[in-house]
């Protein structure tokens, strides 16, 4: 009964290519920005900012470029962590090395060398695919981290190969709270959002689904596969080193290439799997998902212990997560290759339906 499109009627071609065609889902998206931007910053504390809603803004914007490149091309990659790592320490050596540089105009021009970077590596998607693609991109990982380390040049000479910036400015207003933190990565992630949005629906777009479909008859109807994959390539890594470049300048302050290991690209790819591949909202699912497990499984497990008499330590907590990691990837993948996002589809056409059967 509140899930209704009837009397919404489409008179032109501009309201019929809107992005949210259903007026319950345009109200639904305005409230939760809204709610984001005003009501949040209002009721949250200085924790749920630094442990839950900045992680989760930054991975969900990470998540967004992989599944460009992963749920909507099907160019399996590897190297998140890698275009992470570019974005971070391009930002950081704009930021430091020119004078009066703005927060972000650093943040832009990490993202753009990380989308090089991204395109380099991608050249093997035009010969290659699969699992020797996802190996090909695995390269770029180990490269980064070597590069990072031993030359010294991108980490301002520092030998320990950790950097840190301080004094973050936006339009003369300093970002050292955890809200005024919160406020900008949300802010870059409503824009990036819309941005991914438009371009999923737009001609590039549809060349992307089609070279995951069958690069074969995508090639024979005229879609240039170069043109396509290292299109993706460029967007997703300027995405995702936005994304890195707001993990080290926003969440860590201080950061080595440590922090952006093989295991980060694993979880970016866990985050699209579980949330939904192809779906820009799936990305934002995913996310949650993998930002509030931990937090819930050490909140939940130690008291579940207690019920049944046995303690469970930090280690224990630790296996526990990634046993369950594990085990809803395999289910995702068997049950609902899809993800969440499918799941939450599936919902809003029951609404549709309800209270009738059919």
């Amino acid at each position: 009964m509140f899930y209704r499109e009837n009397g919404q009627f489409k008179t032109s071609y501009r309201a019929d290519q809107q992005i949210f065609p259903i007026a319950q889902d345009r109200w639904a998206v305005l409230l939760i920005i809204a709610a984001a931007f005003f009501v949040v910053p209002l009721v949250s504390s200085d924790y749920m900012f630094r442990a839950i809603f900045i992680p989760f803004l930054i991975m969900a914007l990470a998540a967004l470029g992989v599944n460009i490149l992963v749920g909507y091309c099907g160019q399996i990659s590897l190297g998140s962590g890698a275009f992470m790592a570019v974005g971070a320490y391009a930002a950081f050596n704009f930021f430091v090395r020119i004078p009066g540089m703005p927060l972000l105009v650093a943040l832009i021009l990490g993202g753009l060398c990380s989308s090089i970077y991204g395109i380099v590596f991608g050249l093997p998607s035009l010969r290659v695919k699969g699992l020797y693609l996802a190996v090909a991109t695995l390269a770029a990982q180990f490269f980064s981290d070597w590069m990072f380390l031993r030359i010294k040049w991108f980490t301002n000479d520092s030998p320990s190969g950790s950097v840190s910036v301080s004094g973050l400015q936006v339009l003369g207003f300093e970002i050292e709270s955890p809200t005024s933190k919160y406020l900008l990565c949300l802010s870059i992630l409503v824009v990036l959002a819309l941005m991914a949005k438009n371009l999923v629906r737009s001609a590039i777009g549809r060349e992307w689904m089609a070279i995951r479909d069958m690069d074969v008859a995508a090639a024979v109807i005229g879609i240039r596969p170069m043109y396509a994959k290292l299109s993706a390539f460029a967007v997703s890594s300027f995405i995702v080193g936005v994304a890195g470049a707001l993990w080290g300048f926003v969440y860590l302050g201080a950061w080595e290439p440590a922090a952006f290991s093989v295991d980060l690209s694993f979880k970016l790819l866990f985050m699209v799997i579980i949330g939904g591949m192809g779906s820009i909202m799936g990305s934002f699912f995913g996310a949650a998902f993998i930002v509030v497990l931990p937090i819930a499984l050490n909140q939940f497990l130690p008291v579940l212990g207690s019920l049944f008499g046995v303690v469970i330590s930090t280690s224990g907590i630790s296996h526990a997560e990634l046993i369950i990691f594990g085990a809803l990837i395999v289910w995702f993948l068997i049950v609902e290759p899809h993800g969440l996002a499918r799941l939450w589809s599936l919902s809003k056409q029951k609404l549709r339906l309800w209270p009738f059967p059919h």
